[in-house]
């Protein structure tokens, strides 16, 4: 009897041992139709998965890189055999993009923000030259095998079959210049991308920590109750995690301002700057370099990432 109701506190208080968690590769269905695969960052570089089946067909979120999507496909296949119509880049990076070839080759049509696009044009064709030194998948599809979106949108793209409504929304400058988000309301599910994470998954060299956290308090403004991020574990608390995404980037401002207004160097910045416990789970050994990433845009020794 104690074992039962120590089951039942546990279970309401949403805490489970890790053997209960889904293990990285695991499907979880976290509503009827709406599907997230947490993808194996630490040895393949893989961003997370999810899909979500209309009436007709099935949208997927995140291309991953090229061996990614074909981990993805399959796990798919066991959950429905309606056809892959579309693949929803979030942003322009490598591990939710490179793999759009292998959507394509499925049928899916590459869609993305605007703003995704340019970002391509800037970066592009020299970082998939770069990742097809360090990986095979990327070498096989060969120089011309990056497949950009094209299917774009600015704020706002909606599917909606009349059973289901899944809308791809844009709030501004984040991550990088075209986060996208996928919202599915009726379910108040929210997949994030990288612009709201669940770990120490932050890299920041391609946005802009200002612009982020007022992105993120527009999107804070939706009706949503669980988060799909790009990168860690689903979080049902979606609104604690986003909060406290939201602070790490507040935190981290407002501790280097001080010691700027102190007139410590950077290295002395570095060294002294403490985050609270509140925002620990999205520390991690990048910390120093997003240290001097904000000292940099505070200083502007590089310019701030506008939306094109």
């Amino acid at each position: 009897m104690k074992t039962i109701k120590l089951f039942l506190l546990i279970a309401a208080l949403g805490i489970f041992p890790a053997a209960a968690r889904a293990e990285i590769g695991e499907v979880q269905e976290v509503a009827p139709g709406v599907y997230f695969r947490q993808g194996d960052l630490e040895h393949k570089g893989h961003c997370n998965d999810g899909w979500v089946i209309f009436e007709d067909y099935v949208v997927v979120i995140d291309a991953n890189f090229p061996n990614g999507a074909e981990e993805v496909i399959p796990e798919i296949r066991r959950t429905t055999s309606k056809p892959i119509r579309f693949v929803f880049d979030t942003h322009h990076h490598g591990d939710h993009a490179y793999g759009n070839m292998i959507w394509v080759l499925n049928g899916a049509v590459p869609v993305a923000q605007e703003n995704v696009r340019e970002e391509i044009k800037r970066y592009e064709p020299q970082r998939w030259e770069d990742a097809a030194k360090e990986r095979e998948d990327v070498r096989k599809l060969g120089p011309q095998g990056f497949k950009p979106p094209t299917l774009l949108f600015p704020d706002r793209l909606i599917f909606d079959d009349g059973k289901r409504r899944l809308e791809l929304l844009y709030f501004g400058v984040a991550h990088t210049r075209g986060d996208g988000f996928g919202y599915l309301p009726h379910e108040k599910i929210l997949f994030t991308g990288d612009a709201c994470v669940n770990g120490p998954h932050n890299y920041m060299g391609d946005g802009d920590s200002e612009s982020w956290i007022k992105t993120l308090e527009a999107a804070e403004k939706l009706d949503f109750e669980i988060i799909l991020p790009g990168h860690g574990a689903l979080a049902r608390d979606g609104r604690r995690v986003m909060a406290g995404q939201k602070q790490f980037f507040i935190e981290l401002r407002k501790q280097v301002k001080d010691l700027l207004d102190a007139k410590k160097s950077l290295d002395e910045i570095k060294s002294m700057v403490r985050l609270p416990e509140a925002v620990q789970n999205w520390v991690g050994d990048s910390l120093a370099s997003q240290i001097e990433q904000v000292y940099k845009e505070m200083t502007g020794r590089i310019p701030r990432a506008t939306a094109h």
